[in-house]
């Protein structure tokens, strides 16, 4: 007889029952999608620095009308909390300290890939699509380029778009403060 295996899929409250409980080592850096407790990559100083230069860029752009969140959590849905690089969220007087963002909290999520691209465009992209996020960005460090994905539905986004240097992008949610691409990649 031969038995049949099934993966067991983890809650985003058993996920954080997990974390409270210590099981996870403070150091190790873990996300939950769509049920699978899944490992984040390192973070190299090209990443980090346009972290921060997005960071500074949003905060001082969009003031008290978003909040600017770098590598928290975000739920979306029952079985996903990732932690994508940033999240512009809908300002509360609280700041998300009662509960974590959820979906329709979200201007937009930003991921900033340098060796994670090929799954912020694949799990990740089919993730926020299915979740509705609306604006999806992928700073694409090797590219050098910025990738906008919009128009989200059941298997991806039906739109994408591909900025460079010496081009402009806004937020759909901002459209009159558009970026130039220069500004959110700096120099090399």
């Amino acid at each position: 007889m031969v038995a049949d295996y099934q993966t067991r899929l983890f809650t985003v409250e058993e996920y954080e029952a997990m974390g409270r409980a210590g099981i996870f080592a403070p150091e190790e850096r873990v996300e939950l999608l769509d049920g699978e407790i899944l490992t984040m990559a390192p973070i190299g100083p090209a990443h980090c620095g346009i972290v921060s230069r997005l960071t500074h860029l949003f905060v001082t752009k969009f003031g008290s009308r978003a909040v600017v969140r770098i590598q928290f959590p975000v739920v979306l849905g029952k079985f996903s909390e990732p932690q994508p690089d940033i999240a512009l969220t809908y300002p509360r007087d609280d700041f998300y300290s009662a509960r974590h963002p959820r979906e329709d909290d979200v201007f937009a999520l930003i991921e900033v890939a340098e060796s994670s691209l090929r799954y912020d465009r694949g799990k990740k992209l089919k993730l926020y699509a299915r979740q509705g996020i609306g604006d999806y960005w992928i700073v694409d460090i090797p590219n050098w380029c910025v990738i906008v994905n919009r128009q989200p539905h059941e298997f991806g986004y039906a739109d994408e778009q591909t900025f460079c240097p010496g081009q402009t992008v806004a937020f759909a949610s901002f459209p009159a403060d558009p970026m130039h691409v220069d500004e959110l990649l700096g120099n090399r």
